[in-house]
């Protein structure tokens, strides 16, 4: 059974990693449950191990916390449901590809409570929805929002840091970063996409859809 676990409030990023690692070892030395810990953090933006230095657009803006978490710049904020997924890989198979995959399939069960199509792209880690109400790209394809970031960090099997959806944020504060190194495409959120959902709603959506690809809560 995994553990679900809810912070009220604001979580600041250093005690958000501090116990994720605890627990993450507490996991991976039979002393402790899985678990899934969602938390909102004040705004601040994160840079994975891929970052590139030239995607911070506003570097005094926001906090910038050095993670070594997958992937690149992201932001959190107020309005975001970050999910922090502690989960032993190793009995789950030692596929990390297909993890990730499960954690992408996850968001998109989640969005399909509230009826928005969230969809995987090839080379572009994360969910994305297109934008059939915004003028295409220059070359024609119609534009992409992203509403969902992944990154994972595994330590002895176990993986910690996790996903983001994008709720109800202030979308303008991804304007200091180049979100996850893409460029040609914006970011959304549910409400951006004129949905009245409240983070209450997307908690009970995540969890009502867990188990289909995880197993069961508790």
């Amino acid at each position: 059974m995994v553990d679900w676990l809810t912070s009220p409030g604001l979580t600041p990023y250093e005690t958000a990693v501090a116990e994720m690692e605890a627990r993450a070892a507490a996991i991976a030395a039979g002393q402790a449950g899985e678990a899934i810990w969602l938390v909102e953090h004040p705004p601040l933006y994160t840079a994975g191990t891929s970052a590139r230095p030239e995607d911070l657009t506003e570097p005094g803006r926001f906090p910038v916390h050095v993670t070594k978490r997958g992937g690149q710049y992201t932001y959190h904020g107020p309005g975001q449901r970050v999910a922090y997924v502690m989960l032993d890989v190793g009995a789950r198979g030692r596929d990390v590809r297909q993890f990730v995959q499960n954690l992408e399939d996850w968001v998109i069960a989640t969005l399909g409570e509230f009826n928005v199509k969230g969809e995987k792209r090839e080379g572009r880690v994360g969910v994305w929805v297109v934008r059939d109400d915004k003028p295409p790209l220059p070359d024609g394809t119609a534009r992409e929002d992203k509403i969902a970031a992944i990154g994972i960090r595994l330590r002895r099997w176990v993986s910690f840091h996790g996903l983001s959806i994008n709720v109800e944020p202030d979308l303008s504060h991804f304007g200091g970063i180049v979100p996850c190194g893409i460029r040609d495409h914006g970011v959304t959120s549910l409400v951006d996409l004129g949905l009245p959902v409240t983070m209450g709603d997307v908690d009970v959506a995540l969890k009502k859809t867990f188990a289909d690809h995880f197993g069961p809560v508790a």
